[in-house]
C-alpha cells in the first residue's frame, strides 16, 4: 500500500475512532460520485471498486436482473442481460466495465464532489460510533464538566459529546458553576442527524444506585444486592440492601468504618440524607424496616388489597409518618404496599388511626426506571 495513503488512513481511523475498511468504502463511494459528474450517464448504476495497494480503481455499472424492470438505473430485463452474458438468470447481478480510460482525470467540480462526499460520509460514521458508544452506557455514572449554563438548563461535556442536564433532572436547589466537574447519569440516547442526543440527570435514583457501586466493592461485586431504592432527590433517600453470603453484614459494607462509604455518596449529593436498611422477603420485616427509625410494634398485611396496618406507640408516630409524611411515602413506594399508620394506645384504651399512605401504582422491586417518579399522596386523618 502506498505508505504516504496508509499514513492518513490509519491517522483518520485513529482520530475519528472508524474501522479502516469502512473509510474505504466511503472513498469508493465519493469516486463514484466523481465519475458520475463528469462521465456518468443518466441509466448507470455506478459503483467503484479502490484498491488500496496501488491506488487504482475500476468503474462498473451494477444492474440487478429481473422479469420486470422497475428501475431502470439497477435493473435489466433476462432478455438484455443474455446479451451481456448468457449464463445470466434472474436474481443475478450484471457487472458492466466502464472505467475510463487510462490518463483519464476529474475536473474541479467533480473532484468537490468527491471530496463533499467522503468529508459527509466521515461526520456520518462519526456520529454512528459516538451514538453506539453513549447508547451503551445508558443508566450508568460518568464524570463531566459545566460547560455553559442556559436559563434553567445545564449542558455538560462528557468527552467527546456533550449531554443536558434539564432542571427536571436536577437537584433541587443544587447550583451549578461553569468549569465546576459533576458526576452525572446518563439517562437517555436519542439519535439525531447533528448527533447523539445525549439526556443526563442528577435526580434519578439510579444516581444513587451507580454511588454506591464506586464506594462499596461488596455492591460492585455482587456480594451485596441493592434490592430497591425510593428517592426524593435533595431532601431523602431509602435503599434497601441484602447479601447472599452468610456473615456479610450489608448495611454495615454500605455504612462503612465510621460512616465513611455512606458519607462519600451523601458528600456528593448535597448531603441529601440515605437511610439504609434490610430487604426482606418477609414483607412485615421489610415494612418494619422501611419505616426506620420509627419503631414498629405490629405490622398487619391485606394480601389481596396490597395494604399494610402498622402500630406504633404515641412517642413514634411522628417518627414514623416523618416530616410532610416524607419517611411513610418513601417507606410505600420501597415497598410497594399501601402502608396504613396506626397509633397503639394502652391496654384496653383501643387503637385510634392516624395516616395512611398509598406506594406508587407500581411495587418498586427494582430501581425505578421512569424518568420523573409520581410521589403517592399521604393524607392524616
Amino acid at each position: 500500500m502506498n505508505e504516504a495513503f496508509e499514513q492518513a488512513l490509519n491517522q483518520i481511523a485513529e482520530e475519528k475512532d472508524i474501522n479502516k475498511d469502512e473509510i474505504l468504502k466511503m472513498i469508493e463511494v465519493s469516486l463514484a460520485a466523481a465519475f458520475r459528474k463528469d462521465y456518468g450517464k443518466k441509466d448507470q448504476n455506478i459503483v467503484v471498486e479502490f484498491f488500496p495497494e496501488n491506488l487504482s480503481t475500476k468503474v462498473y455499472d451494477v444492474k440487478k436482473v429481473v422479469e420486470e424492470v422497475v428501475d431502470p438505473v439497477k435493473e435489466i430485463t433476462l432478455d438484455e442481460a443474455h446479451k451481456l452474458k448468457k449464463s445470466a438468470k434472474v436474481g443475478d447481478e450484471i457487472k458492466t466495465d466502464i472505467t475510463p480510460k487510462s490518463g483519464a482525470t476529474f475536473g474541479r467540480i467533480a473532484a468537490q464532489t468527491a471530496k463533499q462526499v467522503i468529508v459527509q460520509k466521515i461526520r456520518e460514521a462519526e456520529r454512528g460510533v459516538m451514538f453506539s458508544d453513549y447508547k451503551a452506557k445508558e443508566r450508568q455514572l460518568i464524570s463531566g464538566m459545566v460547560q455553559r449554563i442556559e436559563g434553567d438548563t445545564v449542558l455538560v461535556d462528557i468527552g467527546k459529546a456533550t449531554g443536558v442536564l434539564f432542571p427536571s433532572e436536577q437537584i433541587k436547589g443544587e447550583r451549578y458553576s461553569i468549569g465546576s466537574r459533576v458526576k452525572v447519569l446518563i439517562l437517555h440516547v436519542e439519535p439525531t442527524a447533528k448527533g447523539p442526543k445525549i439526556t443526563l440527570s442528577r435526580s434519578h435514583p439510579d444516581v444513587v444506585r451507580r454511588l454506591f457501586e464506586l464506594e462499596v466493592p461488596e455492591i460492585f461485586n455482587g456480594i451485596v444486592e441493592v434490592k430497591a431504592i425510593a428517592r426524593e432527590a435533595g431532601s431523602r433517600t431509602k435503599i434497601a440492601v441484602w447479601s447472599s453470603q452468610d456473615g456479610v453484614d450489608a448495611i454495615g459494607a454500605c455504612v462503612g468504618q465510621r460512616g465513611t462509604r455512606v458519607q462519600v455518596v451523601m458528600n456528593e449529593l448535597n448531603g441529601e440524607k440515605i437511610d439504609i436498611i434490610s430487604w426482606s422477603e418477609d414483607s412485615v420485616k421489610f415494612i418494619a424496616n422501611a419505616l426506620s427509625p420509627a419503631k414498629i410494634l405490629n405490622v398487619e398485611l391485606n394480601e389481596e388489597a396490597k395494604e399494610a396496618r402498622v402500630g406504633v406507640l404515641e412517642d413514634q408516630l411522628s417518627l414514623a409518618i416523618g416530616k410532610a409524611g416524607q419517611n411513610v411515602r418513601l417507606a410505600a413506594r420501597l415497598t410497594g404496599w399501601k402502608i396504613d399508620i396506626a397509633e397503639e394506645k394502652i391496654a384496653g384504651e383501643g387503637k385510634e388511626e392516624t395516616v395512611e399512605q398509598k406506594p406508587e401504582e407500581a411495587p418498586v422491586t427494582e430501581v425505578p426506571t421512569e424518568d420523573a417518579v409520581k410521589e403517592p399522596e399521604a393524607k392524616a386523618e
